[in-house]
């Protein structure tokens, strides 16, 4: 069964506007609901994932297969991303520059932690993981890409809270609609404090106490790349078992600020951490 708490996607605008397109945004919540793990998604799969009703999923599926964005790949009634997703996401991947700059750092830095590294971007009302970098040798699942972190209760939503202009943060809490306690309040401290640690400390790190899943310890550290309109945020973890809160404090997080501020020298910018507007 797959828990809706954790995957139900957002399909609502956080403002009405009349040049906004509903069915287009809901034809993007069907695109986002897979993962790299799914072995297909019939449309009951993608009703509970999104929230949408079955019978306009079923018309957006066959619309998205028309089009080459979804296929059946010889499994009956269960899509898979298609060739003409992949050929968008080259496209995209392309030409966003320093995903391709970041890969070897993260990598390294992943190798030499024996920790997780990954890249998140803000996805409506969640962080959505978009790069793993695996550490050689160590078999583990651990996060994937296309797995959603709520904003409340992860070093990565609290380091994108921090980073964020005024008016995208205002957007996204409305967005989060009070998800795991986000109230506007509680969003404005976690912004204060997070933006607090990026001066101080050069990178972020949740109290395990306000952890919003227990199996998983993180730091994380915001970057602005010319590319795009708003950060992204680069986080390493492991199980705690593995990483306690000295180790993050003294090692892993000193070392991601140190491979963050490496990508912004190689990409000729400076730093991420310049005052918000």
């Amino acid at each position: 069964m797959i828990d809706r708490e954790e995957t139900e996607l957002q399909t609502a605008p956080p403002q009405k506007d009349r040049r906004f397109a509903e069915t287009l945004a809901r034809g993007l919540a069907v695109l986002r609901a897979f993962r790299a793990s799914d072995d297909g998604l019939g449309n009951g799969d993608i009703a509970e994932r999104t929230g949408l009703p079955k019978s306009t999923v079923s018309r957006l599926t066959f619309t998205l297969q028309s089009l080459g964005y979804l296929t059946h790949a010889g499994r009956h009634d269960r899509y898979r991303p298609g060739p003409a997703l992949l050929a968008l996401g080259n496209v995209a991947s392309a030409s966003i520059t320093f995903v391709e700059v970041a890969g070897p750092i993260m990598q390294r830095l992943a190798d030499d932690t024996r920790t997780l590294a990954l890249m998140l971007v803000r996805d409506a009302g969640k962080m959505l993981i978009v790069r793993t970098w695996r550490p050689r040798g160590i078999s583990s699942l651990w996060l994937e890409v296309g797995h959603r972190v709520p904003f409340n209760g992860s070093s990565s939503g609290h380091a994108m809270l921090a980073a964020m202009e005024e008016d995208l943060f205002r957007e996204t809490v409305a967005a989060v609609g009070g998800d795991r306690g986000l109230t506007p309040e509680r969003a404005r401290a976690v912004r204060r404090d997070a933006w607090g640690q990026l001066l101080g400390q050069g990178y972020v790190l949740t109290d395990p106490g306000e952890y919003f899943a227990p199996s998983i310890h993180a730091v994380a550290r915001p970057y602005r790349p010319r590319d795009l309109s708003e950060p992204v945020i680069f986080t390493c973890g492991a199980m705690p078992e593995d990483l306690g809160v000295a180790r993050m404090r003294d090692e892993l997080g000193p070392k991601l600020a140190a491979a963050v501020e490496d990508l912004e020298r190689i990409m000729g910018q400076g730093s991420s951490l310049a005052a918000r507007e």
